[in-house]
């Protein structure tokens, strides 16, 4: 890991900048406290860093969870919910050991690719009140509409450092990164974050200051027991609640799936084509969880938007992230005053490159010019998610692509061959697929309903593999019907000729259904 240090540290610092803007904000929007958003962060780069396959994802609280989080904590109070989160990365073990990592492979690649573009969408968007140094934009709840409601609340000196931010960002991934190596080391985003700090402290107590609300709110400990009393620990009394039972099965099969979601989309984004192995990911985030849970902090999962960003910054190894969590612990425990003289609006900068790099629009292009059967689950999947949440928007996605997968299949059922009728023949060859379910029961049943009376059907089953017993009916009810149409049947299997078999259920009781 140590030979690629001079690409995994700055990639590292740029997703300690990303990782505590969304440590914070995932937090406020679960209705936790703060300092557990960061204890999560921490967790997810130190815990399951260490012990994860991947070499590039990185974990952290995830936004997929913030409602069921928001719900379980008014419902259960934040000690019976931390109970719920270490219950819930017991079950993500158990899961790890069952090898039950492979579900995440059969989701569609539109559906993935349409999950990274919903949430480079709303990153942009939430990144929006930010930008603009909306005074409420800390404020639970509040979105783009409310936004636009009160724009009379947005602060000048947060746009000027946000656009200072931005045109830096720019600049760097345009034209600086290809100028030499000291602009690859030294990342945009760094550069950014600090000229912030610069701004805010020279301007501090001057017309341009930047309010309160608009900088980030890192707690400061001045001692142990004032960390101690920042923290929560999990009340095992209430470990044989139902209610909190039902919590953890629903946070560890949740953050289970939106891991292995965010493995298969991390994957496909990573350079050099690494493989995460999924079941020994399970085992980490349900570890990494476990620890979570029990030093107060809320739950983890792997996270595109932090993985992302280490990607796009140049992360090579897993010490990137390792490296990212120290960081958290060390800015969050030792200098936190500096971490509070960072605008949010420089944050919001970078978090607008981030979900932009997610969301291009040649990626909606190039998805579309795949076909229909690609662009359409992968637009329902990015309009799902931008329009109600990750998981209902996912599973919008996949319902469609199921759908497809189902008309495909209902029209590739079998290949269907007429003669010329012009040479006065009336032969028709039928040949059935390698495997024929009930699926295809309608377009089979039409095309026999539309052979003409005087017909001589071929019907071809050498290539069959699998034949259902819906098939094999309706072949039993067309024979009856074809004596009526005169139809004379030859059927073909790789057992020899049959003319005109007396019973096609007698026949395929003969042969087997499956070879």
């Amino acid at each position: 890991m140590f030979k690629t240090i001079k690409n995994d540290l700055p990639a590292s610092i740029l997703v300690f900048f990303v990782a505590l803007s969304l440590c914070l904000g995932i937090a406020l929007a679960s209705g936790a406290p703060l300092f557990s958003g960061l204890i999560a962060g921490i967790v997810g780069g130190i815990v399951v860093g260490s012990i994860s396959g991947s070499k590039i994802g990185v974990s952290g609280p995830a936004a997929g969870l913030a409602a069921i989080v928001y719900l379980a904590i008014q419902d259960l109070g934040m000690q019976d919910f931390l109970v719920a989160v270490v219950l819930a990365g017991v079950f993500q073990i158990l899961l790890g050991i069952v090898r039950a990592g492979i579900i995440g492979y059969y989701f569609p690649s539109s559906v993935i690719r349409g999950m990274l573009t919903g949430i480079g969408i709303i990153i942009f968007i939430k990144q929006i009140p930010f930008f603009f140094g909306h005074v409420d934009a800390k404020t639970k709840g509040f979105g783009l509409k409310d936004f636009l409601e009160s724009l009379e609340k947005i602060e000048t000196s947060s746009i000027i450092i946000g656009v200072v931010g931005l045109f830096i960002l720019l600049l760097w991934n345009g034209f600086l990164s290809k100028k030499g190596k000291i602009f690859q080391i030294i990342q945009g985003p760094i550069v950014a974050v600090i000229v912030g700090i610069v701004y805010y402290i020279t301007t501090k107590g001057g017309g341009l200051e930047i309010a309160g609300p608009n900088m980030v709110d890192v707690p400061i400990f001045d001692s142990f027991e004032s960390l101690k009393s920042q923290m929560n620990f999990p009340n095992f009394a209430a470990i044989t609640n139902p209610d909190v039972l039902i919590t953890a099965f629903t946070i560890g099969l949740v953050a289970s799936l939106e891991t292995l979601l965010c493995v298969e989309a991390t994957d496909k984004l990573d350079p050099h084509k690494n493989v995460t192995p999924t079941n020994r990911e399970l085992f980490a985030q349900g570890t990494g969880n476990i620890v979570s849970g029990l030093i107060g902090g809320l739950p983890v999962t792997q996270v595109i938007v932090r993985s992302s960003a280490n990607i796009n910054s140049g992360g090579r190894t897993k010490m990137s992230a390792i490296v990212h969590g120290f960081l958290l612990l060390i800015f969050v425990l030792l200098i936190p005053n500096l971490l509070n003289n960072i605008p949010l609006a420089v944050l919001a900068a970078v978090l607008f490159i981030v979900g932009y790099k997610l969301a291009k629009p040649e990626l909606f292009v190039k998805m579309y010019q795949l076909g229909w059967k690609q662009f359409v689950p992968f637009i329902v999947t990015v309009v799902g998610i931008v329009g109600t949440d990750l998981l209902k928007g996912i599973g919008m996605g996949l319902a469609v692509g199921i759908i497809i997968i189902l008309i495909k299949s209902f029209q590739n059922s079998h290949f269907l061959n007429i003669e010329d009728q012009s040479t006065g023949s009336n032969n028709v060859k039928m040949t059935l697929a390698e495997e024929v379910t009930f699926f295809n029961k309608g377009a089979i049943l039409t095309e026999l309903d539309r052979l003409p009376e005087n017909t001589y059907l071929e019907l071809d089953v050498r290539k069959t593999r699998y034949l259902d017993n819906d098939i094999i009916e309706i072949l039993e009810d067309f024979a009856f019907k074809a004596k009526e149409r005169n139809i004379n049947i030859k059927l073909v299997s790789e057992r020899g000729i049959v003319e005109n078999p007396d019973s096609f259920i007698e026949f395929f009781k003969l042969r087997p259904k499956t070879a």
